[in-house]
């Protein structure tokens, strides 16, 4: 039984991640028709921001990028509530920015699985 469930689970998995995985391809896009209007799933585009500075002169690197991720969290409700406030630095260095916002965003939510884990 439990055999099963592992063949049904993997199948279930590519089912599921083949579709996304064509559809992040670059330059391809997949269409879906919602009644009252059209939803398009593309990978996003060049940054024109890219490697240019700010007002104040500065271009947000890896660090930056870590810290704007562990704060993504608290970032994304507080955009709710202030229109000036964004999630991602468009004036960064590109690769290392992202992934240093990645790390950040992987970091909080381990540390807040660990968090709840401990209180089961």
């Amino acid at each position: 039984m439990s055999k099963n469930f592992s063949l049904m689970a993997l199948l279930l998995v590519l089912v599921t991640l083949l579709p996304m995985l064509a559809a992040c391809a670059p330059g391809s896009s997949v269409e879906v028709d919602v009644p009252s209007s059209t939803l398009v799933l593309t990978t996003p585009g060049p940054n024109p921001e890219q490697n240019k500075e700010d007002a104040a002169g500065r271009v947000a690197g890896i660090a930056q990028g870590l810290w704007h991720g562990i704060i993504a969290p608290v970032t994304l409700i507080g955009s709710f509530f202030n229109t000036n406030l964004e999630m991602y630095e468009v004036h960064n260095t590109g690769r290392e920015y992202n992934l240093g916002y990645l790390f950040g965003v992987a970091l909080i939510f381990l540390i807040l699985g660990v968090i709840g884990g401990r209180s089961r």
